[in-house]
């Protein structure tokens, strides 16, 4: 066992090394794909934000569990895309930890608001954080980056839903979301 570990990271190692934006070597396809799929979890306001969005539509349910996540991706793509340009979006940063705290809270206060509230508030949430994915992407490959992020919000909320649907009405499921409205705090204080 120990070999095969061995063996798999002196294979994948230096991919990896290669596979982050600003390599030329690194503009291979699967490495602004994966640069893209890393970018939603190296940041703790971005893993967040995006299980409490899962959290939130399960906790809801019916239309919820397909809208929210639906309308923070698509609004995602289009803010990376705003963000890849370099079109201004002034307190990007204070809004990502906004929605940090914001969907922790409404978990936390198991908040029943109507989707016609929601879906275009989780829509700005995923504006800007597509914005911050999108300006700190590589200068090619966006199509391949843009995929990977994607796909790994499309996953981060998929977690959430799911661990919201095994805490369904649960207490465990309003301290998680009270967990991450402080952290959300915390990150706003340390930032």
């Amino acid at each position: 066992m120990k070999k095969l570990a061995t063996l798999a990271a002196a294979t994948l190692l230096p991919q990896m090394v290669l596979a982050h934006a600003g390599h030329d070597d690194g503009q291979l396809i699967g490495g602004q794909f994966i640069g893209g799929l890393a970018h939603p979890v190296g940041g703790a306001d971005h893993l967040l934000a995006m299980i409490a969005l899962g959290l939130l539509a399960a906790q809801i349910g019916g239309r919820a569990l397909w809208a929210l996540p639906l309308a923070f991706v698509a609004a995602m793509l289009v803010g990376g895309a705003a963000g890849w340009a370099g079109l201004p979006f002034a307190g990007v940063e204070p809004m990502i930890l906004a929605s940090v705290v914001i969907l922790g809270v409404l978990v936390a206060m198991a908040s029943r608001l109507p989707l016609a509230v929601l879906v275009p508030g989780v829509a700005l949430f995923g504006f800007a954080h597509g914005w911050a994915h999108g300006a700190e992407g590589p200068a090619q490959g966006l199509i391949l980056y843009t995929a990977g992020f994607a796909v790994a919000t499309m996953a981060l909320h998929l977690a959430g839903i799911a661990a919201g649907t095994l805490l369904q009405r649960g207490t465990l499921l309003r301290a998680l979301g009270g967990g991450t409205a402080a952290a959300g705090l915390a990150l706003a204080m340390v930032g």
